[in-house]
């Protein structure tokens, strides 16, 4: 009953093809939040995968609904006084994206090729929340119990940007009461360097765009007598943001980076990744690539149109509008974004251009203190089991709904991600590198070992306040 044998046996469930059976039949369950279609899909995946696993290792399970939305809720409740340590995970997927996968690969069969597992889910978040649950296995199969207590939550919306979580949180504080969040989800800083990051940036969407008139006119009878929306809101979008990238609006930026932040970026190296090539000169002039993605905000215009794209005449379009993005680090007021960037625009010139967020939920900017004891302790833990000093990033440099547990429940967040950054999360051929799923098996082992001996951080803040026998909540 050691360390080494619960790491050990977290490594033969995947070397003996039993983890990739798993995930095998979750990837097949084409769980696409996006897809309305999809709803009975999204319940089942609860049902017939996630309650039976969870349920197997002496968790007792309640569906949870919010908003329509389906949540599972596990714990396993072991004593008085023990650490409680709360995970999260989500089952949904993005679109599948069929048609546009390589030859003879699909997003709902999980096939490997030279070293990787494809399939819809193996990177965001099938594949991350399926170590995690293995790992708490191998842990209490070699030492008989966690030593510890464990609460789990899936959701099946994140890919919708977690509709109902919120909701969720704030009226079940007490089930969710635990002294630590260790989830994984999103990308290390590189497939070869195990990582911790410890909140993320925020996100917010927003449309701006120009209605110059009712319809187009003659580009040969008109031309130079009006005005062109397209021409005006490109040059009001290059009030917003350099040729080079720096983000020009003095409210979306911090005072300065913390120090801290730097500490934690100094050995932090970002690598290029297949046909994305870092360019040296572009965003925030002064600042290491780290330092641009994990520690200062930036600005994207996910989309532009004006006139008709696909088949263009020769008219002046009567209407020019672009979604733009701004992902932001704590310390940006995020309920002035908006009025700050009316402000700008007003005090260019650019009255005529109209703005209004888009549809989607705002994403809030979160970051735990890279020097708080949790993050020493779980960086000790990771070195301990890989013989590697993992990287520590302040912050996500993409976005997830952490707030709800730093904020709401009050939490120090640990998210210790099974991905990389080349695995196409999101896009067609989305993979894994089996290589590092067997590390991330290791990994959490060893975690979840270590939660179940004496040195945790702190003796637990709070203690349990209701207890239930195994089986169904």
């Amino acid at each position: 009953m050691t360390r080494d044998a619960a790491i050990a046996r977290a490594e033969a469930y995947f070397d003996s093809g039993d983890f990739r059976a798993d995930l095998a039949r979750r990837v097949g369950m084409p769980t696409e939040s996006q897809n309305p279609e999809r709803a009975s899909v999204l319940a089942q995946y609860l049902d017939t995968e996630i309650r039976p696993a969870f349920k197997a290792l002496g968790f007792a399970c309640r569906e949870l609904s919010q908003d329509g939305w389906p949540f599972l809720y596990a714990e396993r409740i072991e004593g008085e006084g023990k650490p409680t340590v709360l995970g999260y995970g989500h089952g949904d997927v993005v679109r599948g994206l069929d048609k546009d996968w390589y030859e003879g690969l699909s997003p709902w069969k999980l096939v490997e090729r030279d070293g990787k597992w494809f399939g819809r889910g193996t990177a965001d978040n099938k594949g991350q929340h399926s170590i995690n649950i293995a790992a708490l296995r191998a842990v209490l199969e070699t030492r008989g119990e966690l030593g510890f207590n464990a609460k789990y939550l899936i959701e099946m919306g994140e890919e919708k940007v977690s509709p109902g979580l919120r909701e969720l949180a704030e009226s079940n504080r007490e089930l969710f009461r635990s002294d630590v969040l260790i989830a994984s989800d999103g990308p290390r800083l590189s497939a070869a360097r195990p990582t911790v990051f410890l909140g993320s940036r925020g996100t917010m969407s927003f449309d701006i765009w120009i209605d110059a008139r009712k319809g187009g006119h003659h580009s040969g009878n008109w031309g130079g007598l009006l005005s062109d929306p397209a021409i005006q809101l490109a040059h009001a979008i290059s009030t917003l943001v350099s040729a080079t990238g720096k983000i020009l609006v003095p409210e979306w930026l911090p005072e300065a980076l913390p120090e801290n932040v730097k500490r934690s970026l100094a050995d932090c190296e970002l690598e290029d990744g297949g046909d994305a090539r870092i360019d040296p000169g572009w965003g925030e002039p002064g600042l290491s690539p780290a330092e641009k993605v994990f520690g200062w905000p930036s600005f994207t215009v996910l989309a532009y149109e004006a006139g008709n794209p696909k088949t263009p005449v020769n008219a002046i379009p009567p209407r020019a509008w672009a979604r733009c993005q701004l992902r932001f680090v704590v310390g940006i007021d995020v309920d002035d974004v908006l009025p700050a960037l009316r402000r700008h625009l007003d005090g260019h010139g650019f009255t005529a251009v109209q703005i209004a967020k888009s549809s989607e939920e705002t994403f809030y900017a979160t970051r735990l203190d890279p020097d708080h004891p949790w993050v020493i302790w779980t960086v000790d833990s990771i070195a301990r089991t890989t013989g590697r000093k993992p990287a520590v990033l302040p912050n996500l440099g993409g976005s997830l709904p952490n707030d709800i547990f730093s904020e709401i429940l009050g939490l120090p967040t640990i998210w210790v991600p099974h991905s990389y950054p080349g695995c196409s999360q999101h896009a067609p051929n989305e993979h894994l590198p089996a290589a590092l799923i067997r590390e991330g098996l290791a990994v959490m082992a060893g975690i979840y070992w270590d939660v179940g001996e004496a040195g945790t951080p702190q003796e637990p803040v709070v203690r349990i306040g209701h207890r239930v026998p195994r089986g169904d909540l």
